[in-house]
């Protein structure tokens, strides 16, 4: 389906040009609100995310859909300037919104926007059809003797493939279970693999490489989420 949009584009371009002049705007707004839609659903929204990550993902979906919608924007004035005359406005049109865009992507990524929300999650309602208490068994079950939280690319997809269960049954299992997203509780579990390897005198790199985490900073990020200290805070407090 996606293939229509260049298609279209492409034999708008041969038979009427001015046809983009509309079909552009629309298919930006259309999809910088579609993905707006969906990344404002959380991690669980995008099945294919590493669930280390946590909020990134659709923190940097978001900020990708409002960059097209402000694209689609910037288009629409440039045609108002040429349909009243006003063509000396289309450069200044194209500079003000390239830069804004620039800005938008430069400040959000430098700022705490892009990091993850660490306010409890409103918990679901605990009422459990029998299907999903089965579903909420195997997870446990899997979780203990298979300990897939331990493979850095784990995300919500390849998790239900593994146990044969739709994401989003997976993901509604969880959070009515736990109160977090599917992210979340997994790397509440390397957080613990991470504290055990501690104990047993593991470096912090060691710990946060064989626990499932692959860089630093979502390592710190997640152990202070779940133990309230950083690695070697913790790590004294434990040894006290």
């Amino acid at each position: 389906m996606h293939l229509l949009v260049p298609v279209t584009a492409a034999a708008a371009l041969l038979t009427g040009p001015d046809f983009l002049d509309v079909f552009i705007p629309f298919t930006f707004t259309g999809y910088g609100c579609a993905i707006l839609l969906q990344s404002s659903k959380g991690p669980d929204a995008q099945p294919r995310a590493f669930l280390q990550d946590g909020q990134l993902p659709s923190r940097i979906w978001q900020v990708i859909g409002a960059a097209l919608c402000a694209s689609a924007l910037s288009d629409l004035f440039i045609i108002a300037a040429l349909s009243t005359g006003h063509e000396a406005l289309r450069p200044w049109i194209i500079s003000i919104f390239s830069v804004g865009n620039l800005m938008l992507i430069g400040l959000v990524s430098l700022s705490n926007h892009l990091q993850s929300d660490d306010a409890p999650e409103e918990v679901a309602p605990r009422t459990f059809s029998d299907a999903e208490r089965q579903v909420w068994d195997r997870v446990q079950n899997y979780m203990l003797h298979h300990r897939p939280y331990l493979d850095p690319d784990l995300t919500l997809a390849r998790l239900s493939r593994k146990l044969a269960v739709p994401a989003k049954t997976l993901s509604t299992v969880i959070n009515k279970e736990t109160g977090e997203n599917v992210s979340r509780y997994v790397n509440k579990a390397r957080i613990a693999a991470a504290q055990a390897a501690l104990k047993q005198g593991e470096s912090v790199t060691t710990a946060l490489l064989t626990s499932g985490f692959n860089t630093k900073s979502n390592f710190n990020r997640e152990f202070l989420r779940v133990t309230g200290n950083s690695p070697s805070e913790w790590l004294i407090a434990t040894v006290r």
